[in-house]
């Protein structure tokens, strides 16, 4: 399984912060929060690892490299203007020619992605075209994207961002998925395009495999994006309860 990690978005809500530097660089505990990311996925055995780029692209470039002193292979996707989560992908098509993960850059996470994984191969049950979305219970549900599921975790409903009177649920996208790769033939090669806005529900319109698998009790996702959130990432490395 190969990955992708989601860096290139501006991460304005966190001001000076992020004004000449990636919002997945930011330090957690002394350490890029990317270097987090990259541990993760090569303990869990993926070590082929694409990152988006487009704000401040060289300082992720010159920490990283091409991936070898973290143990990793790296392909940079660097994108002149934006392209959205799906995007994103698609521009990497020819590299994410297996089943892959894709990963936001500005979530720290302890999800099992070997648990996760295991998941959407049983969902799956041999289909080549389907996803699988990790979900967590928020306190915001207007500003995430909402997933319904049924008793054996398929997909009924997913709205990205909902006004407050299309609220259906706490669970949401925890910012963590697994990917077939015909899933990218949907994306056009053009344009910007979002998983949540545009993939997902013309997926669940055609009636393909799109699961949804509500993390543990012990694991949680947290929003580097908002400085409450940056903030408890803080103290929870900083109390050694370490994400990845």
């Amino acid at each position: 399984m190969k990955a992708l990690i989601l860096a290139a978005g501006k991460g304005t809500r966190l001001g000076r912060l992020t004004a000449a530097y990636p919002k997945p660089m930011l330090a957690v505990a002394g350490r890029p929060l990317l270097a987090y990311h990259i541990d993760w996925l090569r303990n869990h055995g993926i070590t082929q690892i694409a990152i988006n780029l487009h704000h401040a692209a060289e300082v992720i470039q010159n920490y990283f490299g091409d991936g070898s002193a973290f143990g990793v292979a790296i392909t940079y996707s660097y994108e002149p203007e934006l392209l959205g989560t799906a995007g994103a992908a698609k521009r990497l098509e020819p590299f994410l020619d297996e089943r892959f993960a894709v990963v936001y850059g500005d979530v720290f996470t302890n999800i099992d992605l070997a648990r996760l994984t295991a998941f959407h191969v049983a969902g799956m049950a041999g289909a080549d075209n389907g996803v699988t979305l990790s979900l967590y219970r928020v306190p915001n549900p207007t500003e995430c994207g909402l997933v319904d599921i049924d008793e054996q975790g398929r997909v009924r409903r997913f709205v990205e961002k909902p006004r407050p009177d299309q609220v259906f649920t706490d669970l949401a996208n925890a910012g963590v998925l697994i990917c077939e790769p015909r899933v990218l033939a949907r994306v056009p090669a053009e344009g910007v395009v979002d998983f949540g806005r545009d993939v997902l529900p013309g997926m669940l319109t055609d009636l393909l495999p799109v699961f949804g698998f509500p993390i543990a009790p012990d694991e949680y996702v947290i929003d580097i994006g908002t400085p409450s959130g940056y903030a408890r990432a803080q103290q929870l490395a900083e109390n050694r309860v370490m994400a990845f």
